[in-house]
This record gives C-alpha cells, structure tokens and sequence, in this order.
C-alpha cells in the first residue's frame, strides 16, 4: 500500500485494472438491469390487478451466469477476461463463432481509461476514491439511457445519497454546498420540464434527468451545476442537430439526455476549477 500511494503511475495502473474488471461487471448491469425492472413492474401490475405473478426462472445481476446470446454456451473465466478476451477470441464466441459486440469491450475499456485518469488526477486518498464511484455510476446511466431511455432510480438514489454522504466531511465540496447542489440540480430541471409542458403542451424530459442532476449536484456542488447545464446543453444541441440532419432523425422522436448530463458531470469532475479559474481570470 505504501508503494501504491508513492508511486502515481503504479497507483494510477492499479485502479486501471479494477476498471477493467469493474468494466465487465457493468456490462452486466446495462443489460439485465432494464429486464429486471421490467419484471418487477409486471409482478407490481399483478398484484395490482389481484392476478398471480408470472413464474420466472431466477434473473438478477448474479443469475445465470453469464452466457453467449447466440448459442447459449456458458462464458468461461478464461473467456471473461476484460478486453484482452475479446481481442484473443477476435470478437467471437470460442463455441459457435457468433459475433460478441464490439460495445462489450468498449465499455471494459472505457471503465478502465477513466478510472485510471481519475487516480492520476486526484492522485491517492478519498478524491479518487469517490471519482471512482461517480466514474461507475456514470456508465451504466449513459448506456441504459441510449437504450432504453431510463435512468434507473436503483443507481441514481444511491448516488444521491452517496454524495452527500461523501462530502459530509468535505470530499470534493461542503456537505451545505452538496446538498444546495442537489435541490438546486433537482428544481432546475423541473422547472425546466413544467414551463416546457405548458407552453408546448408535451413532455420534454423525464424525471430521471432531474433526479440525475441532483445527484451530480450532491457530489460536485452547486457551484459546478452551470457548468454541467452548460456542457450537456452543448453536447446534447450539437449531437441532436447531427443525427437530424445526417442520421435522418426524426424531430419527434425522444433523444435521451442522460448521457450529456454525464459527460457534462465528468466534465466538471476532473476539469470544472481550472475552467472556471479560466473564464473568471
């Protein structure tokens, strides 16, 4: 441990490697977290209506283990090693040779990239260690909400309260400057979705962004809200208009706002000071 914390690069390649493998186990969560909540609402509609719940076999982040879609072949350990699987098998499954999506390994390694720049940045102690749980947060947001169009309330309320919990003794802000950050996060885009149901008559935005922004709130403060507001604002006009024009989008068809709200928070995260000491210099 000593070694660890006086070696930057060495601590930095460690918390790389727990990336990588933090990586695998969040793809898990993307793609059977949704399935999850869809049968907890089917069993909540059942009961509802007086009916019996429908029999399932066991399905949750741990069962079954892990398996090819294509040929149903349980995934070894030798064949789950973050990346460098993938790379060794040349995308395919060992068994029917079916394709293993390119995103699989994209997301191991993007896991692992930013949890190896968030030690570096911080260097060793509780900065890192909570960049680390907001890094891990903010993936499986990101590609649930590409796919589903869901922040699910399971991430984002601990999150929340992980925040606040983590600057109660001034992690990366105040604990009053945390929970400003929260409601303020919260109340800025409801009142964003109200005028905007009002005056356009429609929804706008769904409430998992304003429960979202609470929570990158409790973690950076309120003093970094405008920046992620103003960042995600940005990413999300800038990509919205691309796929309209380039990818043929239709302009009435929802484009999630969940992964701006992230890359805006990561934003601030490792760069927010030095933009602000930037812009007010």
């Amino acid at each position: 441990m000593d070694l660890i914390s006086s070696s930057p690069p060495l601590f930095a390649a460690v918390c790389g490697i727990v990336g990588l493998m933090m990586g695998s186990f969040l793809n898990v969560v993307i793609s059977r977290l949704p399935k999850m909540m869809e049968n907890s609402w089917k069993d909540q509609c059942a009961e509802l209506e007086g009916r019996e719940a429908e029999k399932r076999p066991e399905f949750n982040l741990v069962i079954p283990r892990s398996r090819c879609d294509s040929c149903g072949h349980h995934i070894s350990p030798s064949d789950n090693i973050p990346v460098l699987s993938y790379l060794l098998l040349k995308g395919k499954c060992r068994y029917c040779k079916a394709a293993i999506p390119s995103r699989t390994a994209f997301i191991e390694a993007l896991s692992g990239v930013l949890s190896a720049y968030a030690a570096w940045h911080f260097g060793f102690g509780m900065a890192s260690f909570g960049a680390l749980i907001l890094v891990w947060a903010m993936i499986p947001l990101v590609f649930i909400d590409m796919d589903k169009q869901l922040l699910p309330d399971s991430i984002t309320y601990p999150l929340l309260w992980t925040g606040l919990l983590f600057n109660l003794y001034g992690g990366f802000v105040s604990l009053e400057a945390a929970v400003l950050g929260a409601v303020f996060g919260y109340l800025s885009l409801w009142t964003v979705y109200w005028l905007f149901k009002i005056i356009m008559k429609k929804e706008g935005m769904g409430y998992g962004d304003f429960k979202l922004l609470a929570a990158i709130g409790a973690w950076l403060g309120a003093g970094q809200l405008p920046l992620v507001i103003l960042f995600s604002s940005v990413f999300g006009a800038v990509i919205g208009i691309a796929m309209i024009v380039f990818a043929k989008h239709g302009r009435n068809i929802p484009i999630p706002f969940g992964p701006y709200l992230a890359a805006g928070a990561l934003i601030a995260l490792f760069w927010g000071r030095a933009i602000a000491r930037a812009y007010l210099g």
